[in-house]
């Protein structure tokens, strides 16, 4: 059955969307390595990835902490921790979960967290941050990316402008729904929550597709089954023609190059009191 409107659901995940997310997630990855990078992840240091997806950054983390460190990712889809265990080391754990809910871990367990492309699938940000600043041990780092809907990506915009020559302009909510945050609402969000030394960055991703099929395959296994679920088959394939249509607009000799824009946040939680 669909959604309802503007909904995010984690009961639409297959096995397919799991191993089409596997097979085309150095996309994720690489926006992930902008996300490591400031983090300065040293050997040694215990390290949550939340939302790991099907591990590829996580085991690229791994590497970094050496065989003295730790990483230990969650997901809480189940198909795609199925895949990531296949990467699974001796310093490198996965495991279903949720950000709402790290009650599995003591207090002051990590020297890092972080979520790559994730913060905007979840519902309770201010549980999942409380949850976050728990689990650091004081000091330790927080980074994350997420959408920001005052600058949404450009294949966003596309499907939305597909919606509406479908004929659907009153259900473009149904489209792709995520929960995004601006920058003003990340620091609030992160203050209240006990961290310090926020900065935030806005950056644009060029991403390269073959054609429209690649990208809608990439944008459904991202979504998790959320992407158009909320439109029935025959409206859904208007949806998906129109967009093949518009996206051919920025074909180059490379491919169909379009831009994600993510925000990528970093804070702190206070060093212990001397």
């Amino acid at each position: 059955m669909p959604q309802s409107a503007g909904a995010i659901s984690l009961e639409h995940d297959t096995p397919e969307l799991a191993r089409s997310y596997d097979e085309a997630g150095l996309v994720q990855f690489r926006h992930g390595k902008f996300l490591i990078g400031p983090l300065a992840i040293r050997s040694g240091e215990h390290v949550l990835d939340i939302g790991t997806g099907t591990g590829r950054l996580a085991e690229f983390v791994a590497g970094l902490v050496g065989p003295d460190g730790r990483v230990i990712g969650i997901d809480p889809l189940a198909g795609r921790i199925e895949i990531a265990r296949l990467r699974q080391a001796d310093n490198l754990q996965f495991d279903t979960g949720r950000a709402e809910d790290l009650s599995r871990f003591a207090d002051a367990q990590f020297d890092a967290v972080y979520l790559n492309s994730v913060f905007h699938w979840i519902a309770d940000k201010d549980g999942a941050l409380r949850e976050i600043h728990r689990v650091l041990k004081p000091g330790g780092r927080l980074g994350l990316n997420v959408q920001d809907p005052s600058r949404p990506h450009q294949s966003r915009v596309l499907l939305s402008q597909a919606i509406a020559e479908a004929g659907l302009g009153d259900r473009r909510q149904d489209s792709n729904p995520v929960l995004g945050s601006t920058d003003e609402e990340l620091a609030a969000l992160f203050a209240a929550n006990g961290f310090t030394g926020y900065r935030s960055e806005l950056r644009a991703l060029v991403d390269i597709h073959d054609d429209a099929d690649s990208l809608l395959r990439w944008s459904e296994a991202s979504a998790f089954g959320n992407f158009l679920e909320a439109f029935p088959p025959a409206e859904r394939s208007l949806v998906r023609q129109a967009f093949a249509r518009l996206v051919e607009d920025k074909r180059t000799p490379e491919g169909l190059s379009l831009e994600r824009y993510l925000r990528f946040a970093f804070a702190r939680k206070a060093p212990a009191a001397n």
